[in-house]
């Protein structure tokens, strides 16, 4: 039978709550990265204006979220990861800057395909607060910190509502913020419209943002920038 709850569920994301949540990262003037599956820019054109518009970055998601990548094969995968540029390059012009495997059904040949596509960095790996080198077999690969911890979707999954999420961000946010004073930390704070952009949750999202946003010598960038920043101290090093 058809998942009419679950479509539904996600569906409002992308009629309503990702319009919500655009809104209060234009009154933050938050830069973003979009964890996306790249179909959604075909699928839904409204929202791929919206979001280019706003110089959002794109960071792959695969073409849809539930077509894994587990046991594909190196060419398929391959295919798979091409796919996703191919859209990418339609919609905007350039090749896409980060990937993430759909639902992190990634392979051991992710990385070394990613960077083969031209990928600047990974987030298939939760090992560390900090960028790290991927070793690869032609090019470079970044593995930039996604939390799985500071995620709406596990929050949810935990039955955590959107004041105890919002509470994980500020405990995590202290941690890091206090070692920061002698190495940077990356945070990584991951929301689905689905979730966080229901009427009951984002104002306390907001809340929390707007704590991050008034601290000093906190930088909100866009995983490119991350990067970029990363690689530029390791040649100067």
């Amino acid at each position: 039978h058809p998942d009419i709850l679950g479509y539904g569920l996600r569906d409002y994301g992308n009629r309503v709550g990702v319009w919500r949540l655009m809104a209060l990262f234009d009154r933050l003037s938050l830069p973003v990265t979009v964890s996306l599956s790249l179909s959604v820019l075909d699928l839904y054109p409204e929202l791929a204006e919206a979001m280019i518009r706003r110089n959002w970055e794109f960071m792959s998601h695969g073409l849809y979220n539930t077509r894994y990548h587990w046991n594909l094969s190196e060419d398929d995968e391959r295919a798979a990861i091409e796919a996703c540029q191919a859209i990418h390059l339609r919609h905007t012009g350039q090749r896409l800057k980060g990937w993430f495997s759909p639902a992190a059904s990634n392979t051991v040949n992710t990385p070394d395909l990613v960077a083969e596509s031209g990928i600047a960095y990974l987030c298939d790996l939760y090992h560390d607060d900090q960028p790290t080198p991927v070793r690869v077999r032609q090019g470079q690969l970044v593995s930039l910190p996604y939390s799985m911890e500071v995620n709406d979707s596990i929050a949810w999954r935990r039955g955590q509502e959107a004041a105890a999420f919002a509470e994980k961000i500020r405990d995590e946010y202290e941690v890091l913020y206090a070692e920061g004073e002698t190495h940077a930390r990356v945070m990584n704070i991951d929301v689905h419209p689905f979730i966080m952009g229901q009427p009951h949750r984002i104002d306390a999202l907001e809340q929390v943002l707007t704590e991050l946003a008034n601290r000093p010598g906190v930088w909100f960038a866009k995983g490119s920038d991350i990067v970029d920043w990363y690689i530029q101290q390791q040649e100067q090093a």
